[in-house]
């Protein structure tokens, strides 16, 4: 049987791109739908690009949020570069979600009936390899004895199925909930601001990839932060919210790392 051609072409772009990686904070950031890349042979997955510039191809301003609070904090950050329609790569394999056919009423024609050659390309080219670089990077950390706060960065749209979604930020955990509610209190204290708690998503094995397998089984304190779109789609507002979060999350440091 003659061998299937690469899902990644030449001129795809690579899956992972690392932001600061000599970055010195004990924060780590990932962004695991920072990107909306698709694979040249997959033809934009049959949609027009309005829909892949939608909610349903990315988290809009996240990827902005993400490297300047990795600046600011001198914080290395891992960020995916692929559309979440093609693999979404906070989904466990086997959700349904994963390669989503339809997607907030779109239907997705590149994902309709993939075979099982298909899903593994995207897993193995897509998924695996961002994936794995975070591993990488927590050994490398645990190897050198050095801390680690883990902070899965995203965003959500303002209305969902027709209803309007009141929060600015929602904060989201699963078991252990010492970062997520500290940093939940955080945010509330700053007056002005509609903080969810896990709102408007929570976190569950069934639904979710990073924060259990990269956070819960490493035992590490780590939240997972949604901002609202509309916020953060421009420059000013990404700034905004990297400089606040910056500024509460050096705060909340010293409570989880200790300092020799």
């Amino acid at each position: 049987m003659t061998p299937a051609a690469p899902l990644l072409g030449a001129g795809d772009p690579p899956p992972v791109t690392v932001l600061r990686p000599a970055g010195r904070s004990p924060w780590l950031l990932i962004a695991d739908h920072a990107g909306q890349a698709v694979p040249a042979r997959l033809r934009d997955l049959g949609l027009p690009r309005a829909e892949l510039d939608r909610h349903i191809g990315w988290d809009i301003g996240i990827a902005g949020v993400t490297a300047r609070l990795a600046e600011r904090l001198d914080a290395c950050a891992i960020l995916q570069a692929y559309s979440r329609l093609v693999i979404d790569c906070n989904r466990p394999l086997d959700a349904p979600g994963s390669s989503a056919a339809i997607s907030d009423g779109t239907m997705v024609p590149g994902n309709a009936d993939l075979d099982a050659r298909q899903r593994r390309q995207r897993v193995e080219e897509i998924f695996a390899p961002y994936h794995a670089r975070i591993e990488a990077e927590l050994d490398r950390r645990a190897a050198a004895d050095r801390p680690t706060l883990l902070v899965a960065m995203h965003s959500f749209t303002p209305s969902m199925d027709g209803r309007a979604r009141p929060w600015h930020a929602g904060v989201l955990y699963q078991r252990d909930a010492r970062l997520a509610h500290a940093l939940l209190a955080a945010l509330r204290a700053e007056g002005g601001l509609e903080v969810g708690d896990n709102e408007p998503y929570s976190v569950s094995d069934a639904t979710d990839y990073a924060i259990p397998v990269h956070g819960e089984r490493r035992g590490l304190a780590h939240v997972e932060l949604e901002i609202r779109q509309d916020l953060i789609e421009g420059a000013d507002g990404q700034d905004a919210w990297a400089e606040r979060l910056a500024r509460l999350l050096g705060r909340l440091q010293p409570d989880f790392i200790t300092t020799p």
